[in-house]
């Protein structure tokens, strides 16, 4: 069985790739790192790093250590942090992001119920781009978010749907489909549909601007928006159509864009977002927050 210290000198060198910096994040000599890391290496029966003079790097053995102990020793951390703050009380600063009008609304409401379970806790709010979010997510600007799935993706973890909301079709206000009640996926074959960002998650792109209809007919792409409102902007001038929420008709109403309903297209489905390795006990009591908001997270709520 591996002790702590060790498992903190490997985990932090295969970081760092750096004894010395691996020292000093520790807190113990450079020494020390080097004495635990041959010494485990011994038990495992194999090299785990390769050291020249100049550099230090992983081997393939214990790059595959690391890939399944890492994600283990962060549950644990996170369980360790949750076990304290359960006897201590939730306090320090939650940072929350969000996109568009819609979504704040919806934040608001989690936060004040949060806020009033754990008042030892600040909330701050930041509303963000689309193209933000998972940067911001990443980069640990924000603890947490509130976007639309679904978010297939590395380290990024996605809790219950705590809304829903009709898709419809945003078109510009003399074109055709605006004449109509509503409109089916095929006809999307007929129109140019602008295209979210590259940057933005695949899962969420492909499931808003699919490449093909239900029966396999192609879909012609238009150029892409970094925004909601340059989307709205390009699809009121003409270069487009693109499918949104029905809240747009509340928040986005514009003279230039009518919304047509979808008579076939699957809810747009809005929940919470956070980095996987970040699962803190705040995080965890927001999710529980949200979801008690928005009567425990019924995919039927309508947004």
């Amino acid at each position: 069985m591996l002790e702590r210290h060790e498992l903190e000198a490997f985990l932090t060198l295969a970081e760092e790739l750096h004894f010395g910096r691996t020292a000093e994040r520790l807190r113990v000599s450079t020494a020390r790192i080097s004495q635990t890391i041959a010494r485990l290496e011994r038990r495992v029966g194999v090299p785990l790093f390769n050291r020249t003079s100049r550099r230090v790097e992983l081997t393939t053995v214990g790059r595959q250590l690391y890939d399944q102990l890492r994600p283990a020793w962060d549950h644990i951390a996170a369980a360790l942090e949750q076990a304290i703050v359960a006897g201590r009380g939730i306090t320090g600063t939650l940072r929350t992001g969000f996109v568009g009008a819609a979504g704040g609304q919806l934040l608001i409401g989690a936060v004040e119920l949060f806020r009033k379970r754990h008042p030892d806790c600040e909330v701050q709010l930041r509303e963000a781009q689309m193209t933000d979010l998972m940067p911001w997510l990443r980069d640990g600007q924000i603890d947490i978010a509130l976007g639309t799935f679904p978010i297939d993706e590395p380290g990024i973890s996605t809790g219950p749907v705590l809304v829903s909301e009709a898709r419809m079709l945003a078109v510009p206000a003399e074109h055709v489909f605006a004449r109509r009640k509503s409109v089916g996926l095929e006809d999307l074959a007929g129109v140019r549909v602008l295209q979210l960002p590259d940057t933005l998650p695949e899962s969420l792109r492909e499931d808003r601007t699919p490449r093909h209809t239900p029966s396999g007919r192609p879909i012609e792409p238009g150029p892409a928006a970094a925004t909601f409102n340059e989307m709205l902007t390009l699809v009121g001038a003409g270069h487009g159509v693109f499918p949104v929420g029905a809240q747009a008709r509340r928040y986005y109403a514009r003279p230039s864009v009518a919304y047509i309903p979808f008579r076939d297209a699957a809810p747009l489905r809005w929940g919470l977002l956070w980095r996987t390795d970040s699962a803190t006990a705040r995080v965890q009591a927001f999710v529980g927050a949200a979801r008690d908001f928005t009567g425990r997270g019924t995919a039927d709520r309508q947004l």
